[in-house]
């Protein structure tokens, strides 16, 4: 089965009727290029110009869809109208053909019929002077570049500004769509933080009172009872300052408000103090315990994102570890610090808190944010979290 053609424009339709018609005006009332009787009408008579005209009206129906093979068929009906009376409907047809080979064609077509046409500008410019030597010849060039190259060179020009401006949109799209993306990134990843944040902050304080809660109810013991219900109580204080803070951080959205100071390695000892109101018999190791002096000054996004590990190692030791001690011991060495948590792992009787395992995939992320290393695991007796972390600033990384 042959395949169809496609449907021709419905402005191909439109330039087709209005050049036949114009064509036929201009026959009817007995116009044409040139009169009878001149050595070049081999054709000659009225009716002949019309084949032609007809031939170059249809091949305006192909300007869009078949471009180059309007532009053949419209040069061999131009050819037959040089040897009849001539239409300069016919002739200003062809130049529009020209025009659409060059703006819809092909990028090959597009290139080479301007090179073409100018080449036979020019030859028609040269060569026929050169052989009669007179300065009307040199019209034969001017018109064969009014009929050919200017058009062409037009449509060249407006197709590069088309493409030009195709180019720019794609551009804009594409634009848009990184655009998008980043955004999109820069959501996930904020909303990342927040979630480290918020169970960083809170899920340590809400450990202690699951636990003593836990305590206060199995054990019958008054006294038991009231030293829980006050490690809940100063929990719940804790943890709701916390949440306050982070509250406060996302409704500040106009920047009016003084941003929260960030924890840092100087509040280790209150961590740790904290931990032992809980019941954890917990022992800090940092060489000389001046941390100023021993670990000396670590970027920002380093100090939090250990404050964090060691909060979190703490808040598990609390819910799972075994009675026993557990020992908290930082590191520097060359270019890293170096964390290690370990405790008693084991069966034990007490309470415990529920676990979700989102503590050791933000301690994960927080160091995979730094470039570091980080494992976790049972070592022998106990459990043990340790993490390197480069000192090296982290340059747009929120922690």
């Amino acid at each position: 089965m042959a395949p169809r053609l496609p449907r021709p424009h419905r402005d191909d339709v439109r330039i087709a009727l209005a050049g036949l018609l114009g064509g036929l005006l201009f026959w009817g009332v007995g116009l044409g290029t040139r009169p009878a009787g001149e050595p070049m009408v081999l054709w000659d008579g009225r009716w002949p110009v019309l084949l032609p005209l007809f031939v170059t009206a249809g091949c305006e129906l192909l300007r869009r869809t078949r471009p180059r093979t309007g532009l053949l068929i419209g040069t061999a009906a131009l050819a037959l109208d040089t040897v009849t009376q001539g239409s300069l409907v016919t002739l200003v047809m062809f130049t529009d053909l020209v025009y659409a080979a060059v703006l819809y064609g092909p990028p090959g077509t597009a290139r080479r019929v301007p090179r073409i046409t100018g080449l036979l500008s020019v030859a028609g410019t040269v060569v026929p002077f050169a052989i009669w030597r007179e300065p009307q010849a040199l019209l034969i060039g001017v018109v064969i570049g009014v009929v050919g190259f200017t058009p062409a060179a037009t449509g060249l020009i407006v197709r590069n500004h088309r493409d030009a401006a195709e180019s720019a949109r794609l551009r804009a799209e594409q634009t848009a769509l990184l655009a998008e993306f980043d955004r999109t990134q820069a959501v996930v990843s904020e909303r990342a933080r927040m979630a480290r944040e918020l169970h960083d902050m809170v899920a340590n304080h809400l450990s202690a009172i699951a636990i003593h809660s836990t305590a206060a109810l199995s054990i019958d013991d008054p006294d038991t009872s009231k030293q829980a219900l006050g490690v809940i109580r100063e929990n719940s204080v804790a943890g709701l300052a916390e949440m306050r803070r982070l509250i406060g951080i996302l409704r500040d959205s106009g920047g009016d408000l003084e941003p929260a100071a960030a924890p840092t390695l100087d509040g280790l000892g209150s961590l740790v103090d904290g931990a032992r109101t809980n019941g954890l018999n917990v022992t800090l190791d940092t060489g000389t315990g001046d941390f100023d002096t021993d670990l000396g000054t670590l970027p920002a996004p380093v100090e939090l994102a250990a404050y964090r590990i060691v909060q979190e190692s703490l808040t598990n030791a609390l819910k799972h570890a075994s009675p026993g001690r557990v020992t908290v011991a930082l590191t520097r060495r060359d270019c890293s610090l170096c964390i290690a948590v370990t405790s008693p792992y084991g069966d034990h009787d007490s309470p415990r808190a529920p676990g979700s395992g989102a503590g050791l995939v933000g301690m994960r992320e927080r160091v995979a944010l730094l470039g570091g290393t980080f494992a976790a695991g049972a070592d022998g007796a106990h459990w043990a979290v340790r993490a390197t972390l480069p000192l090296t600033e982290a340059e747009g990384e929120d922690l």
